[in-house]
């Protein structure tokens, strides 16, 4: 694997483990609507992690991470379409789908 790649692998797992270190042991949805501090630093990760997405996928298409290309979109989203990101699609990326993001990109790193 390029050493690139490794770096942008490596920027989407702390923004994951920030995006953990963020929210408390017992996620709630109603807490997490309310704390506009939190939802900020979540989304900026949630950028993070995209932009870093979208460098690997330019170098190495066939990548093993699933949904790429949608976490992708979700970033320009976010970035581009500020006002038409929900609070609910923040939480499901954050309650249902980072833990498998997080579970192949410590396969890809290892």
């Amino acid at each position: 694997m390029e050493d690139e790649i490794r770096t942008w692998l490596s920027d989407m797992k702390q923004a994951i483990v920030e995006i953990n270190e963020f929210l408390p042991d017992k996620k709630d949805f109603f807490q997490f609507k309310k704390d506009l501090k939190t939802k900020r630093a979540i989304e900026r990760n949630v950028e993070i992690i995209g932009e870093a997405a979208n460098r690997i996928i330019k170098q190495q298409p066939d990548i093993a991470i699933t949904d790429i290309k949608k976490i992708i979109v979700t970033r320009n989203r976010i970035i581009h379409g500020y006002d038409s990101v929900s609070d609910d699609i923040i939480w499901s990326i954050v309650v249902k789908h980072l833990p498998k993001l997080e579970a192949e990109i410590d396969a890809l790193l290892n």
